[in-house]
């Protein structure tokens, strides 16, 4: 290796804007600092020869006279900073996860002839990046968390020369670079590791954070609150700590030079995450046996009764979404209509016509946007003339649910529904209904989605409340919380999530708990005070995780998003596209956001330069024009963004398909 100047770079215990690397008590004089606007480098780790530059990510750089070697890219600008440190040729850039801003400045890049390694397990990520977009998604497609995906592929493909297996080595001009997969921030993601004369230095992506923290929340959300990304990021920091590095150069924040201290550290917060992510009843192993202790079977097949009034479907292992108030006169509300085929419900009522004295469906009452609690509502409203009750923030997500990239939508149950028509839209503030001598509230109740309702009343002498999917489990078990899952991409933050809910429930104090998925809970007091407990303390640990001073921008996958999601062009068309923008901080918030358009395709305008107040949102209006040489099928366009000088690159994105 030839000589290289370098640059000492100064200790730190803190970056005084928005990110919040480092402040951990353990790690505070563990990181180190990469300046912005001109090179670092690393001399005192034992490699005069390395360097870094930042912009929308860390980028690492390899020298040997005039040919470098690049750890991820970023947006490119440092390509045109290769003479300060005399590098005519860029030979190499090895990638350690797909993710956009790892890569953003691919095109340019061209010009210089490097070469593209990468994980072989993304592989596909990079150089078919739009497939992973579906205008029609599905519960199971792949890197997706009920069809939304948690894939953040390039706008452009990338052609892979070589793909890194599990455990490789590739060698560059006589370095040995150990290739180790290390996922968890991203589902193939890879560390690269170098041996110098003081130890290995680990080019570590995503993985972890100065600070022993998450880089994001949601790159690490790979399903439906069962923690695979969680374990996944928990193996890889043991695989790194195995290597005993004096270094570890994450893809964002300082460098981290107490590896072993922060890697410990991180693993005992993940294993906290893990308990308090994963659901707080017993999924999948005793839930049968706490679902139901109330109701008592009828003269009809598979129809039980919860209280002289109310009714539910019930068999083993069976999870559907029913629940019905029979008034005397033989009147039904219905509350929630899905996970069974016509056939069952029409013989289910046609038995609670001959011998319960059922006559006909008022209302169908859907208390949440997800498909599986509507997928039959419309066979209700055609058959048996039952209209379709919402709250008002849930209208589009039901009739629209194209429009947005959210878990488990309608489209996805393979039912042939594209939405779901609604009859009525109640105000979110409230309203009571009276109904056949009943009087029942029906309320915003978030819990597991922002877009869900609660319905509360007296029913048989007792306060009654349908939740929905925001709480299930028993209320004699001190060891459940009864949270559902807990899912970014459900619009899952907390204050306008779990801690509201649970917050109502406290204050409505019901007797009997009818849940999603057919659960029946009495008494629920206890269980809720233990599912409240629960909310603030998630909140705790999420912020304790997240890089940013306040945990939603870490959290939600949504404070910039496209409406519609999902936009079809034809060549030489133009269709409008909504940006909605929200600010999470106590004080005024300055945003730019330069729209990222594949070849082929336009934005007016092309960015977006503005201030928000504290707590607000605001949306913009864009035009996407596709021309005459845009490409058929799907196409991603990302959204590049800054907030108070904080870049955080391409991490938003919608997508138009050409046809």
């Amino acid at each position: 290796m030839h000589a290289a100047f370098h640059v000492f770079l100064l200790v730190s215990l803190i970056i005084l804007n928005q990110p919040v690397w480092g402040q951990s008590q353990a790690t505070k004089t563990g990181s180190s600092l990469i300046n912005d606007g001109q090179w670092t480098s690393f001399g005192y780790l034992g490699h005069s020869n390395l360097f870094a530059w930042r912009d929308v990510c860390n980028v690492f750089l390899l020298r040997d006279g005039d040919k470098a070697l690049l750890f991820d890219l970023g947006d490119g600008s440092v390509l045109e900073h290769m003479g300060e440190i005399g590098v005519t040729q860029v030979e190499w850039v090895l990638f350690t996860q797909h993710q956009r801003e790892h890569n953003q400045g691919y095109p340019n890049l061209k010009k210089w002839g490097a070469k593209i390694g990468a994980p072989e397990a993304e592989r596909t990520l990079f150089e078919n990046p739009a497939s992973f977009r579906k205008m029609q998604p599905k519960l199971n497609d792949p890197y997706t968390v009920h069809s939304a995906s948690y894939a953040r592929p390039p706008i452009q493909k990338i052609p892979i020369d070589r793909g890194f297996a599990k455990t490789d080595e590739f060698v560059w001009h006589g370095q040995a670079i150990r290739c180790v997969e290390t996922k968890g921030s991203s589902p193939g993601g890879m560390s690269y590791f170098i041996k110098t004369s003081q130890g290995w230095l680990g080019f570590t992506g995503d993985v972890i954070a100065d600070g022993a923290r998450m880089n994001t929340y949601f790159d690490s959300e790979w399903d439906y609150s069962f923690g695979a990304g969680i374990y996944a990021l928990h193996n890889a920091t043991s695989t790194m700590a195995s290597f005993d590095p004096v270094a570890l150069f994450p893809s964002h924040g300082p460098i981290i030079l107490n590896p072993a201290i922060q890697l410990a550290e991180f693993q005992r917060k993940l294993e906290k995450l893990e308990q308090m992510v994963l659901r707080g009843y017993r999924i999948s192993r005793f839930a049968g046996a706490d679902q139901d202790r109330v109701s008592k079977p009828t003269v009809v097949p598979h129809i039980w009764q919860v209280s002289p009034h109310l009714y539910k479907f019930k068999m083993p292992e069976f999870w559907p979404n029913f629940h019905m108030l029979l008034a005397d006169n033989g009147h039904a509300l219905v509350v929630d209509c899905g996970l069974f085929d016509e056939v069952f419900l029409d013989k289910a009522l046609e038995g609670m016509r001959r011998h319960l004295g059922f006559k006909a469906i008022d209302a169908v009452i859907i208390t949440h946007m997800h498909g599986d609690h509507m997928l039959e509502a419309p066979h209700l409203h055609e058959k048996w003339g039952a209209p379709i009750w919402v709250l008002e923030n849930m209208v589009d997500k039901c009739e629209h649910p194209e429009w947005f990239e959210y878990c488990a939508p309608l489209q996805s149950y393979n039912k042939g529904l594209s939405g779901v028509h609604i009859d009525r839209a109640i105000k979110q503030a409230g309203e009571t209904i009276e109904w056949e001598g009943y009087k029942l509230t029906i309320e915003w109740m978030p819990g597991q989605t922002e877009f869900a309702l609660g319905v509360h009343g007296m029913i048989d002498g007792k306060k009654v409340i349908f939740t929905g999917d925001n709480i299930d489990g028993n209320p004699t078990d001190p060891t459940q919380n009864g949270h559902e899952a807990m899912v970014a991409r459900n619009s899952g933050i907390l204050e306008e999530g779990y801690i509201y809910g649970a917050e109502l429930m406290t204050r409505v104090k019901p007797d009997l708990i009818l849940a999603g998925h057919s659960w029946a809970i009495a008494n629920p007091q206890p269980l809720i005070e233990r599912y409240r407990t629960w909310a603030y303390e998630m909140r705790d640990v999420f912020q304790v995780l997240s890089t940013d001073r306040d945990y939603r921008y870490w959290f939600d996958p949504f404070w910039v998003r496209a409406q519609p999601y999902r936009t079809s062009l034809k060549k030489g068309t133009s269709a409008e596209v909504k940006i909605h923008l929200r600010n999470f901080r106590q004080g005024r918030q300055q945003h730019h956001i330069q729209i990222h358009t594949p070849q082929g395709f336009t934005s007016r305008p092309a960015v977006l330069d503005g201030t928000l107040e504290a707590g607000a949102r605001t949306e913009f209006t864009l035009s996407i024009n596709a021309d005459a040489n845009a490409p058929l099928g799907t196409s991603i366009i990302a959204f590049d963004v800054t907030l108070d000088g904080k870049r955080y690159g391409e991490w938003f994105d919608c997508m138009v398909d050409v046809r």
